[in-house]
């Protein structure tokens, strides 16, 4: 098990280096987005209008903050089940869709399609939301305001604290603890 400071600038040129159990500190850009948000990005996706934000290359959070506190950017921003959203992601990843944070495993169809895109996908640890927060720089809501916590929220992070869970070879570190 190693330990990565990584840029989301870079993560595509290092994704291979990355094994399931290594740590990452992630800074840059990543996106928020739910299963509310997932479905209104395919209306998007079957009607041909604009993305809330570009795919190729992007890292997707499933997560949904509290209400801001008064001297914080947002309030505890922990993650939420990952596989409620796996009848979205072999898609996502399929348009360049980089890497994924949540917590939980991930279905096989979802596996093959992180092996196939050359993707990732990372756990933030559950219950440790305003422990994560501190590494929420600023929060931004880009599309879909009408959805509250599960709206589409560009972040700044830096030194956001991930584990590899499943990495672009495939190998799922629930199946390696289960063993």
């Amino acid at each position: 098990m190693r330990e990565y400071e990584i840029e989301v600038s870079q993560l595509k040129e290092k994704i291979t280096s990355l094994d399931v159990g290594d740590k990452v500190y992630l800074t840059g850009t990543v996106y928020t987005a739910r299963d509310a948000a997932h479905m209104r990005i395919f209306e998007c996706l079957e009607n041909k209008t604009v993305l809330p934000f570009e795919i190729n290359g992007a890292v997707i959070y499933y997560a949904g903050p509290t209400p801001e506190k008064p001297d914080r950017t947002q309030g505890s921003f922990g993650p939420t089940t990952s596989a409620r959203m796996d009848r979205f992601s072999p898609r996502l990843l399929d348009m360049g869709l980089l890497a994924m944070i949540g917590k939980g495993n991930r279905s096989e169809e979802v596996i093959e399609a992180i092996k196939r895109n050359n993707a990732v996908y990372f756990c933030a640890g559950g219950g440790l939301g305003a422990l994560i927060s501190k590494s929420i720089k600023s929060v931004q809501v880009i599309a879909f305001p009408e959805l509250g916590c599960e709206s589409v929220k560009k972040l700044y992070v830096e030194r956001f604290p991930l584990v590899v869970a499943v990495d672009s070879k495939g190998n799922s570190i629930f199946v390696r603890e289960n063993k």
